[in-house]
């Protein structure tokens, strides 16, 4: 028979190893979330300074893949993620909603006033979040999915700012014209899945788990203008054919995931998005870890993504494939101009 000494004895080891094994699986995440790789690694040139005219095409990067295209009269703003939740909200799944003094502050900080247009390229968190409360800051258009429209609508965004895409129409916004062209998403989930799979089918009220925030369905976003062409393509799968007509000067290649899905993936989507269309600027986007503040830029955790072998396979690529290409990392927050001044008539 078993004493009481005894299993006070098993019990207080059990309790001891058990704490063991915490501590131990606590240090591991802990590591494994703090090993980056080094963005200082990546040796880019900057993109270069083109002479600015008074309607010159700029393009602001704000993190992640949200991006300002502003022509001086009229803005499309790309995604809308300022509000950062935090790697515990994404884990445990947490109730998370836009920030508005957040909001507020990015928007008067990049003069955000003269939105025409707010385009998620799909309707994960790290894409739509903000789309309606900023929406709802300005007089600009939502143009995305159905489920982005859901999006929208459980931000009490007007009707008549909501439009639902169709896949490769064209939309005009002063200079501008835009195309959304239906897409994959990267298949980076469990055996080659999309994370967060499905659709919104219901006004979505924040606040909400970040898994409610579906992906709808995936854009390659085609922004033009008389000065030149930029291809948004934020998340790293391929839809085979779906480019074939579309021509662009720069293309802002995303690139979580490309790591895990390999070379050879890695090497087929450099050939459907920058070979095909001619591009002859690279502008990786989407490889940030967009559980850091807005503002703050560190590569994401090895574990999840290395953007610097993936910076080293698109080097490659461009040697083998594009040699006139030339490959470009964005820096937070700093307008460019994206094209060069038109060469005076002889």
């Amino acid at each position: 028979m078993i004493s009481r000494e005894q299993i006070l004895f098993w019990t207080r080891r059990s309790a001891i190893v058990l704490a063991g094994v915490i501590v131990a699986g606590v240090a591991i995440v802990a590591f494994l979330l703090n090993n980056r790789p080094n963005i200082e690694d990546v040796d880019w040139p900057e993109y270069p300074e083109f002479e600015r005219a008074g309607n010159s095409v700029t393009m602001t990067w704000l993190g992640v893949t949200t991006l300002l295209f502003d022509d001086g009269t009229t803005q499309i703003l790309i995604d809308g993620f300022f509000s950062r939740p935090s790697m515990a909200d994404l884990v445990f799944d947490t109730r998370i909603e836009s920030k508005a003094a957040q909001i507020d502050r990015v928007l008067d900080e990049y003069q955000m006033r003269r939105l025409a247009a707010i385009i998620p390229i799909h309707n994960h968190f790290d894409h739509a979040m903000d789309i309606g409360a900023i929406a709802n800051r300005s007089s600009a258009s939502i143009i995305g999915s159905a489920s982005s429209a859901n999006v929208a609508r459980g931000a009490g965004v007007p009707e008549d700012q909501i439009i639902v895409a169709e896949n490769g129409a064209r939309y005009d916004f002063g200079e501008f014209t835009v195309r959304l062209i239906e897409t994959n998403h990267a298949p980076i989930g469990w055996g080659g899945s999309t994370p967060y799979d499905g659709t919104v089918d219901e006004p979505l009220k924040l606040p909400a788990k970040s898994s409610a925030w579906r992906v709808g369905k995936s854009y390659s976003v085609v922004v033009s203008h008389p000065q030149g062409t930029a291809l948004v393509h934020g998340s790293a799968g391929i839809l085979e054919g779906s480019l074939d007509d579309v021509a662009a000067d720069v293309v802002l290649l995303g690139t979580f995931g490309l790591d895990g899905l390999g070379r050879d993936y890695t090497e087929l989507y450099w050939q459907a998005l920058v070979t095909s269309t001619g591009a002859t600027r690279v502008i990786p986007i989407h490889f940030d870890d967009y559980t850091r503040p807005f503002g703050t830029i560190e590569l994401a955790p090895r574990v999840l993504d290395d953007f610097v072998e993936t910076a080293q396979w698109l080097e490659e690529l461009r040697q083998t494939w594009d040699q006139d290409v030339r490959l470009h990392l964005p820096t937070f927050g700093v307008e460019v101009v994206l094209y060069p001044p038109p060469t005076p008539d002889a």
